[in-house]
Formats: C-alpha cells, structure tokens, sequence
C-alpha cells in the first residue's frame, strides 16, 4: 500500500473510531468520507475530502491536492454518480452531480473563503477544478 493510501486508511480509521471527528492536519475541517464504486474494479473505494454544505447538498472539489490530473473518486462517479457518504455519526447514499456555470462559481467562491489554500490547487493543477454536489438519494 503507498503511503498516500496509508495515511488517508488511517484518517478513515481516526473518523470512524471518533464520531467523524479527526485531528492533526485535518482539525476543524469539515471532513466526510465518500465511498464511490472503482471504474475499472468494482470495488468500492473510500477517500476523506473537505466538503461545504450547500443546503441539503454536499459539495467536494476535484482538487486531488493541485495535481495535474483528476483524482480517482471524480473519475469513479463520472462511471457510476451513485455513492456513499459519512458525515459525523451519519451514514447514508447520494448521487453525484457535476455543477457548471454559475452555481459552479458560486460555490467555488465559498469555499475559497473556507479554505483559501484552494485557489493555489487550482493554479498549479493547471486545469478548471470540478465541483461536484452530493444529493442524498431518496429511498
């Protein structure tokens, strides 16, 4: 296992074990923990992301950290937009939906006043970061 994958198994284990709640690097940021289904594998894949609430919506950024490529989770829901979600104790599915236009700006621009450390992501990855709303599917 990389120890890119090592580190974010043990933030899984940390939110898991603590309510949601994570510490070190990721201390008072809003965290939650997609689970979307692999592309090519199958398999279900689990990532923690910052997210801002958009009303009853959820909403992540494609950032993977200012690299130049896609991180996997987005490449996942572009597949298959049906997914998972923990937040806090909380547990329940969403769909995926890439926003566009204004309502992309929009939330763009609050997470810029969230997290400001993201407009340097998106100029070094050289590429438009998506933004993608979690809608809580209804059983």
């Amino acid at each position: 296992m990389s120890e890119r994958l090592q580190r974010n198994q043990l933030v899984i284990d940390e939110f898991r074990s603590a309510g949601g709640v994570v510490g070190g690097d990721f201390e008072g940021v809003p965290l939650l923990l997609l689970t979307t289904t692999g592309a090519r594998s199958g398999q279900p894949r689990t990532m923690p992301m910052t997210y801002l609430r958009d009303g009853d919506r959820l909403v992540v950024f494609a950032a993977n950290g200012g690299r130049e490529s896609q991180p996997g989770w987005y490449h996942n829901l572009l597949a298959d937009p049906a997914a998972g979600v923990e937040v806090g104790t909380e547990a329940y599915d969403v769909t995926a939906t890439e926003t566009d236009g204004e309502e992309r700006e929009r939330l763009w621009a609050r997470q810029l006043e969230h997290t400001p450390y993201f407009a340097g992501f998106q100029e070094r990855a050289g590429r438009r970061i998506p933004v993608v709303a979690l809608t809580r599917t209804v059983a």
